[in-house]
């Protein structure tokens, strides 16, 4: 199935497994809970991250904290909710949003791309295998897709950073 373009309605039917956190040590997990983000989404103005892997060099160090860095902006501009999506499980997605100080807050979670398949079906994988792409897409209130940007290579963060998404809000 081809990427989700700008203009397209966000699928139903699409699921994401999360383990929400519940407090900050990272040794320490809930159980895993399946997060209908077809319903979730609805009404709400979402970024959706995809990437690699948690805990890779270039998620840890340059994609995922600027988000974090600049979330009173994100929200100042209508944003919602930063949902990051990676192949991981969703005990490994928990660890690595409480090493990056995530607190429970429904602003941003981190979640497993395992349920639906979202970035192979509906997004880019990464020609790396089972690994998801590196690739931010903004989903409006109405369900539409304002913009959805691939990375040429996944080494790079360019388009899918914060700084490109929040130069389009």
């Amino acid at each position: 199935m081809a990427p989700l373009k700008v203009g397209d309605k966000f699928p139903e039917g699409i699921d994401f497994e999360w383990a929400p956190v519940t407090d900050s040590d990272p040794t320490a997990c809930g159980i895993p809970q399946v997060y209908h983000a077809s319903q979730e989404f609805a009404n709400k103005k979402v970024v959706l991250v995809s990437v690699p892997g948690a805990f890779t060099p270039g998620c840890q160090a340059f994609h995922i904290p600027p988000y974090l860095a600049n979330l009173d902006k994100l929200t100042a501009k209508g944003v919602d909710q930063v949902v990051v999506i990676a192949s991981n499980d969703s005990w490994v997605m928990n660890a690595w949003a409480k090493v990056n100080g995530v607190k429970g807050e429904q602003k941003v979670a981190f979640m497993s791309d395992t349920k639906s398949f979202f970035s192979k079906n509906h997004g880019w994988d990464a020609g790396m295998g089972d690994r998801n792409g590196r690739w931010a897409m903004i989903v409006e209130k109405d369900g539409k897709v304002s913009y959805a940007e691939n990375e040429a290579s996944p080494r790079e963060v360019k388009v899918s950073g914060a700084e490109a998404i929040l130069s389009r809000l």
